[in-house]
Formats: C-alpha cells, structure tokens, sequence
C-alpha cells in the first residue's frame, strides 16, 4: 500500500452531480456567518491588546469626499499621506479592508463616509483581461444600484513589492481630485508603453519631524549592512527611540550593490517604503558617486559621508560636478575619510565597516 511515484493512484471520494451542487451551496450558511464572528474576535483581540479592528476601517476626514480603498501594505503610508493632507484642509480618507472573504457590503458601506464623492480602490494584483481588478470589482458591486453612489476608479500598485510612497498617494488624491479621473492606472512606475501611470510627483518627507532618516550605499561583503543592523539594535535596546531598517542588496549578494534604510525617532514609524529624503547619506564606495545617484533626496542642511583615498584637491577634482552642485545647492556639510587605509593598517583587511559606524 506504500505511495510509488512509479506506480501513481488516486485516492479518495467522488459526489456526482446528484448531490455534488446540493451540497456547495449547503455551505453557505456557514460563510455568511463568517464576518459576524470574525468581529466578535476582533473585540476580544481589543479587550487583550489594546489594538481595535473592524472589518473595515476608516480613517481620514470626517466630511471626506475623496476616499481611497486599500488592503494591506500600502495602508500606512496613504496614512501618514492623509495626516500631512488634513493639516492643509484636504478632505480626504481611506478605507483599510481588514476582512476581504467574504466580502461584507454591508460592514463596507457602513465604513464609507456619507459625504464621499469619490473612490479610488487600490489592488496589489493584476488580473489581464478582466474589467477590474477584484476588490475594485467588488466595491463597484458594493454600490451597485444605489442612489448617489460615487465615482469609482481603480488601479494597480506595489507588485514584486514596488515602493508606495507618500508622494504617489498625493498623485493619486491629486488625480481623484479632477473632474474625470484616470481610471486603470498604476502608481509607483512610468509606464511609458501603455501610458496608465498617473503623473509623478516630487518625493516629500511627509513622516514625523523628529524621525532621523538615514541611508548607507555600500559593496556586497564589506560589512555595510551587518554594521548597520547592529546600529539599528544598539539604539532599539538602548534607547526609547523607534526604530526601522530595510536593506536592498542586488541579487549578485557578494560583491554587487547594497543600500540599507534606516529610520528612528521620538514616535511610531509609520514609513513602509525606502527612505527617499534622507537627512544623512554615506557612501562606501567611491566609484558610486559616477555610478548611482547617492545625493538624490538628501535635505537641505543633510549631512554626507564619503570613503575615499582622495583628499584635498584630489577630491574636489574627482567629484563630480553634479554632487558638488548638489552640496552647494543645498547646504550639505560633507566629511571624508580613508576608512580602505585605515582598515589596512590595524589588521583589519577590506572590513571598513567598525571604522565607518
């Protein structure tokens, strides 16, 4: 009776058509009553934690009239967005899908302000060929029928985990904003070939003030990333700051390209992409300066930190034009250090990474 992949069989039951439909829709009873339990277990999680969930939940303005529907990883930058918008009289919001199958219209349409004009409903898939995709579909048939239903657009972000920034979200209130939205869209590429990408907009730090953004360019190997995890886990153990870090390696791994992410502060981090304007920027690698924008978002009055063999006019020779412009521009206050050297004299090999934490 052994399993043979020599000798395959198939086991097990077989309903024929006299039954197998009966009982399909027998079950449905038991899906209806999902959301009415899941709730009540919501509860009993908020009695114990302290963190409350419902199926749906709505944040933003009370009075909104443009609401973004999400599920998932985007939900708390549209967040952070939604903060940075009320300040400036925006009336915006999002609902966030807690509860996706089955779907409860009814919870759905509890959580959408009464004011709304507008919907635009994020989906983190692509379905080719179909009208929509499905929580789009599923919110356009939410409203199906009613009266003063909104305008519902749908649209695409975040596949193989694309980066959903603060200023896309603000392209996309933007785009909600016009008399006749773009409908299908994506947002996070320039799509430049079926032209569905809504218009970019300038990144921004939308984040809490006090957060310190920071990020490191280094080399596969050289110990870039390994020093800036034990910094991240030196100021989360010893300190009442918050912490975050993200390191993006190229898929080469040793010896390829390496960029870690580092944010802390005084509060909660509600940042869920890379760090796009950082007040500190340190590049391990000199050849990167002619290879990779590294000076790209650093803010006014940052800080830049380069490891080099050049020094003096050797180094104002060999920067490029571009970067000295961008310090200039923008008040950066630049150190420099032979960390290659360094590392060298004290036995420490190609291992710069002590030396540049």
């Amino acid at each position: 009776r052994a399993l043979n992949p020599e000798h395959p069989h198939q086991a097990g039951t077989a309903q024929n058509p006299d039954i197998y439909f009966q009982n399909r829709e027998a079950a449905n009873k038991y899906y209806e009553a999902i959301p009415a339990i899941v709730e009540g277990y919501m509860k009993k999680i908020a009695k114990l934690t302290g963190r409350a969930y419902k199926l749906f939940d709505y944040y933003g303005a009370e009075d909104a009239e443009e609401v973004i529907v999400a599920m998932g990883s985007g939900c708390e930058a549209i967040h952070e967005t939604i903060d940075a918008m009320l300040k400036k009289g925006k009336k915006v919001g999002l609902v966030k899908v807690h509860l996706y199958r089955p779907f409860s219209a009814k919870h759905f349409l509890a959580a959408v302000p009464a004011t709304c004009k507008k919907i635009a409903v994020l989906d983190r898939t692509k379905e080719p060929g179909a009208n929509g995709e499905p929580l789009l579909l599923d919110v356009k048939e939410a409203f199906y029928g009613r009266e003063n239903a909104p305008m519902i657009i749908g649209g695409r972000f975040g596949l193989a985990s694309k980066d959903t920034t603060p200023a896309q979200i603000v392209g996309l209130y933007e785009n909600l904003a016009l008399p006749q939205p773009k409908d299908h869209f994506t947002m996070g590429i320039v799509d430049d070939v079926t032209f569905t990408s809504l218009p970019p907009v300038k990144e921004m730090a939308l984040g809490d003030p006090s957060t310190f953004e920071a990020k490191f360019y280094g080399l596969g190997a050289d110990g870039t990333v390994g020093a800036n995890k034990n910094s991240v886990k030196i100021i989360g153990d010893n300190t009442d700051k918050y912490c975050q870090a993200y390191f993006a390696y190229d898929s080469k791994k040793s010896g390829g390209f390496t960029c870690s992410h580092l944010r802390f502060g005084d509060k909660p981090i509600r940042s869920t992409y890379l760090v796009n304007t950082p007040n500190f920027v340190a590049c391990h690698v000199q050849a990167y300066l002619h290879m990779y924008d590294v000076t790209r978002g650093l803010r006014d009055g940052g800080t830049f930190l380069l490891n080099t063999i050049w020094e003096g006019e050797q180094l104002a020779k060999h920067l490029p034009n571009k970067v000295k412009r961008y310090f200039a521009q923008h008040n950066i206050t630049v150190y420099y250090i032979d960390a290659t050297r360094i590392a060298q004299e004290i036995g420490l090999g190609n291992r710069t990474n002590t030396i540049l934490q």
